[in-house]
């Protein structure tokens, strides 16, 4: 099993800003940050 990845709080912030102020879905924003959808439930 592999380890679970940490995020920073100022990353945390990005994502959400993202989708809040940017009007990104979430997936559109995963997706930009190289992340997985399925990290927000969204898949």
């Amino acid at each position: 099993m592999t380890a679970r990845k940490k995020y920073s709080k100022e990353f945390k912030l990005d994502a959400i800003s993202l989708v809040t102020e940017q009007d990104y879905t979430r997936t559109e924003a995963a997706k930009s940050l190289g992340i997985n959808p399925t990290c927000w439930g969204v898949g």
